[in-house]
């Protein structure tokens, strides 16, 4: 019977509902997709530091005065939201990524020593919010969880000019306004990365929101430093693909790709070309 059941595993009410509390997070159920608010992070979120643990992030190379940027900004008391602003493919994504690293490694100050950094999914968030203000209560999910975790978590929003405005379509206020007064209290911490027009063009018009970030510039490398970058790299692209790759390949791959590619950025376009030269090989 279910009673013996319960008796030989020494299941007891409190015990389940105390598994569950844990499970829903404190949360109780008052929507109709009660799944959508339980563990919310994890469903619209990647947790970067968990990745740095476990090898799956690629090695960052450079980018230290960007990172340390990034940290002096994170460590301030007000306005300490930074979001970075450079062209696609100049790698904003990856001095986040190589935050998570230094995290990883205990090498960032004190106060950031126990933070862990959370990727929004902003396509997760919205993708078939159907019904009124689900978008919003997906988002509400997310930042109850942000706030419960006493400043432990940074919200990383790559392509944060879709915020703005994310969410009306549906017939609720845009993510950008439930931002803001969590920012205002200091309950969010929250780092951006866009470009440089985007940010003109939907950021910055929003006075309210922008005031709380404080910008850090990220320019496209030179050839010496994307030289550098792809040596990082290669070994990742060799075990991937099976292939030694020789050093001039690499100088050829970051002249060339600078050269004859003028409409993307380095070291993205030089990446993708030695990507690109690696898949070739073999097949």
């Amino acid at each position: 019977t279910f009673k013996q059941f319960l008796k030989n595993f020494e299941l007891s009410e409190k015990k389940i509902k105390d598994t569950l509390q844990k499970f829903r997070g404190g949360q109780k159920v008052t929507s109709r997709t009660p799944e959508n608010s339980f563990r919310a992070l994890k469903k619209y979120g990647i947790d970067l530091v968990e990745q740095a643990k476990s090898g799956k992030l690629d090695p960052v190379i450079g980018r230290d005065s960007e990172i340390r940027r990034v940290i002096r900004i994170l460590s301030r008391k007000t306005k300490n939201n930074p979001v970075l602003i450079g062209e696609p493919g100049v790698g904003k994504t990856a001095i986040v990524e190589g935050l998570a690293q230094r995290i990883v490694r205990g090498d960032v100050p004190e106060g950031l020593k126990d933070k862990t950094i959370f990727t929004l999914e902003m396509g997760s968030l919205l993708a078939g919010a159907k019904f009124r203000g689900e978008f919003e209560e997906r988002l509400k999910a997310v930042l109850t969880e942000v706030s419960k975790a006493d400043g432990r978590i940074v919200l990383f929003i790559d392509e944060m000019h879709t915020i703005v405005g994310a969410g009306k379509a549906e017939g609720a206020i845009d993510a950008g306004n439930m931002l803001k007064p969590m920012l205002a209290r200091g309950e969010l911490r929250c780092i951006g990365a866009t470009t440089l027009n985007e940010y003109r063009q939907h950021v910055e018009k929003d006075t309210a929101l922008e005031r709380r970030f404080q910008t850090v510039l990220v320019d496209q490398p030179n050839v010496e430093d994307t030289i550098s970058i792809l040596r990082g790299l290669s070994e990742r692209f060799e075990i991937h693909h099976g292939v030694n790759i020789r050093d001039e390949a690499l100088v050829n791959a970051a002249v060339l790709s600078n050269r004859y590619i003028s409409d993307r950025f380095l070291p993205d376009k030089a990446s993708d070309l030695v990507d690109e030269a690696c898949a070739m090989i073999r097949t």
